[in-house]
């Protein structure tokens, strides 16, 4: 299989991790070999609840035996979709009421920023330095560093930047600015979260000069940080809503949230944004399932325990900061050999780490939201070992 594996799928480094999954459950990954894998990041926190939940895997397994892909989005009226649309605006502020379901974070991107353009009447779109939104063309055009999209360019135009927790850049937001879009907390650069009321401060200056603002919640976002999104940590509410990657427990899926006056400028022309698996109904089923069990359960208050566990655990003269929230965590190394080192030898101990994009002195953690304090336990226990060797230090 490991030849076929690159003879036949394309792949986006030459180096990959590699691993044969033969299976996975809770919080374990299982390869070929029968060897079990604790997740520490859980398909880059798209796993939710872990991996096959029951309760996903029941609604997934009801609704694929009444009916799957039927019509293109928006056509019919699809039960899983409406409810699930429904229920998220029960848990939103009274101005996200709408709700758009797309394929994935990007396209969910890329459906904003189409959104902002046509609501507003402008073309400039800011985003912040070192962001990262997704790798479609109109994504890629927002991301912060130019060595990842100078082979592509030309991309779309009217794009600024603006240093992500700088006041003085706001100037720069104007009258002629369609939208500001930027990460809630800020992923590939590092974990990096809003402070001195940054978000509020950018929100008041958009309204100001009519700008709408876009948050992307596709990382943080369904509970991760303790709270459904993170932007209610921070008493900023954006004008449209994106999210994805956790949103169904580990099935593709994005959407896009506003309110009915801005959401229906998409519709003239006509299908402005238009895509054909949106919608579908096994997804939205997995979808509806998962945001219940967050909502209703204590996942998301045992986010922000969990958060104060590892940082009490993880204390290492290798480990510099653990930047984050909840359970969106990166341990800041002192340089990135040794954050590369300890991602593949945690892979060699059964420890699942991965790396974030920008910052190469970061290791990723962001472990299911079902992770229990054992696992952590278990998991933080190899690091230390991990990290004590490479620190030329007696193991005890």
């Amino acid at each position: 299989m490991e030849k076929d594996y690159y003879k036949y799928q394309a792949q986006t480094s030459p180096y990959p991790l590699g691993m044969q999954v033969s299976r996975a459950s809770g919080s374990y990954i299982y390869d070929t070999n029968g060897q079990a894998h604790l997740d520490f990041v859980a398909g880059v926190s798209a796993c939710s609840l872990g991996h096959c939940h029951p309760k996903v895997v029941k609604a997934i397994t009801q609704q694929a035996q009444q009916y799957m892909h039927v019509m293109v989005y928006g056509e019919y009226i699809q039960a899983p979709a409406v409810a699930y649309a429904k229920y998220l605006a029960s848990l939103l502020p009274k101005t996200l009421e709408v709700t758009y379901l797309v394929n994935s974070g990007t396209e969910a991107i890329e459906g904003a920023l189409k959104l902002a353009r046509r609501f507003t009447g402008r073309s400039e779109i800011l985003a912040a330095k070192n962001a990262y939104h997704g790798n479609t063309m109109g994504s890629l055009s927002l991301m912060g560093l130019e060595e990842r999209k100078a082979s592509f360019r030309p991309l779309i135009p009217d794009v600024g930047y603006i240093q992500f927790n700088s006041e003085e850049d706001l100037k720069y937001i104007t009258t002629k600015t369609a939208a500001v879009i930027l990460e809630t907390i800020q992923g590939g650069a590092g974990f990096i979260e809003p402070n001195n009321n940054y978000l509020e401060k950018v929100r008041k200056k958009c309204t100001a000069v009519g700008a709408l603002l876009i948050l992307d919640e596709i990382q943080p976002g369904f509970g991760r940080t303790g709270k459904l999104f993170a932007f209610e940590h921070y008493n900023c509410v954006p004008d449209i809503l994106v999210m994805g990657k956790g949103m169904a427990s580990g099935l593709p899926v994005g959407a896009f949230t506003a309110s009915q006056e801005i959401m229906a400028t998409l519709m003239n022309p006509k299908m402005g944004h238009i895509t054909t698996f949106g919608g579908n109904p096994v997804i939205a089923a997995a979808a509806l399932a998962t945001l219940k069990e967050i909502t209703e359960s204590q996942l998301m208050a045992q986010s922000l325990e969990k958060e104060i566990l590892f940082k009490s655990l993880l204390v290492h003269p290798l480990i510099k900061e653990i930047r984050g929230k909840g359970l969106m965590l990166a341990l800041l190394m002192k340089n990135d050999q040794i954050a590369n080192e300890l991602v593949l030898k945690a892979k060699a101990e059964g420890l699942i780490l991965f790396w974030l994009l920008f910052e190469n002195r970061a290791v990723r953690i962001t472990p299911p939201l079902t992770i229990s304090e054992r696992e952590i336990k278990e998991g933080c226990t190899k690091i230390l070992k991990i990290l004590d060797a490479l620190n030329g230090q007696t193991v005890n």
